[in-house]
C-alpha cells in the first residue's frame, strides 16, 4: 500500500470522475419544468454543483486583482521574482501584464459560467463549468507561454527543476497561510 493509503486514492479517483458523471446525470435531466417546485429544486441542485467553481474563480480573481492595487507587487511578478531573484524591468511589465490576463480570465470563465447557467440548456453549463474547466485552463498556460517570447526580449526557458521549485514555493505559501 502507498504511502497515501485507499482513501486518498478514492477521492482523487472521484474528484477526476466526477465531472464527467455530473455532466451525464445532468444531460439526462431535460429542461427544468417551468412553474413545477421539483424543478425549482433541480435547478437549486444543480447552481449548489456550480458554487465550488464560482467560489474558486471569485477567489483567484481577488487574489489576481488585489496584487494589482497601487503599492503592491501584482501576484506574477511576486512569484518570477521567488524562481529568478531579480525581476528587470521589462519582465516586471510583462508580469504584470500576465497578472492582468489571468485576471480577465477568471472574470470570463465565471460570466460565461453565469451567462450559460441563466440562459443556456443545463447540460451546456455543466459541460462549461465540469468538463471544459482544466482544459481551459491548459489553453490560457499553453497561450502566455506561445506569447511570451513575441513580448519580452530574453524570455527565460523553464526546466522541470523551475516547475519543482515554484510549485515548492506555491506549498510552502499555503501551508504558511494555513499555519498563520
Amino acid at each position: 500500500m502507498s504511502r497515501w493509503g485507499a482513501w486518498p486514492r478514492r477521492l482523487l479517483l472521484l474528484a477526476l470522475l466526477g465531472p464527467g458523471l455530473l455532466h451525464i446525470a445532468l444531460s439526462r435531466g431535460g429542461p427544468v419544468p417551468s412553474g413545477e417546485i421539483e424543478g425549482w429544486v433541480g435547478a437549486g441542485l444543480v447552481a449548489a454543483s456550480g458554487l465550488p467553481h464560482a467560489v474558486v474563480y471569485a477567489g483567484l480573481l481577488a487574489i489576481f486583482g488585489a496584487s494589482l492595487r497601487p503599492g503592491r507587487e501584482p501576484l506574477v511578478t511576486a512569484l518570477s521574482r521567488q524562481m529568478y531573484g531579480v525581476v528587470p524591468a521589462d519582465m516586471a511589465a510583462y508580469t504584470r501584464g500576465v497578472t492582468w490576463a489571468w485576471c480577465a480570465f477568471f472574470a470570463a470563465e465565471l460570466i460565461a459560467s453565469l451567462v450559460l447557467f441563466l440562459l443556456a440548456p443545463r447540460v451546456a453549463w455543466s459541460f462549461f463549468v465540469n468538463l471544459l474547466n482544466l482544459p481551459l485552463i491548459a489553453l490560457m498556460f499553453i497561450g502566455e507561454h506561445t506569447v511570451r517570447p513575441f513580448l519580452l526580449k530574453d524570455a527565460p526557458r523553464h526546466s522541470v527543476a523551475d516547475a519543482r521549485r515554484f510549485i515548492a514555493y506555491i506549498k510552502e505559501g499555503l501551508a504558511g497561510a494555513r499555519n498563520g
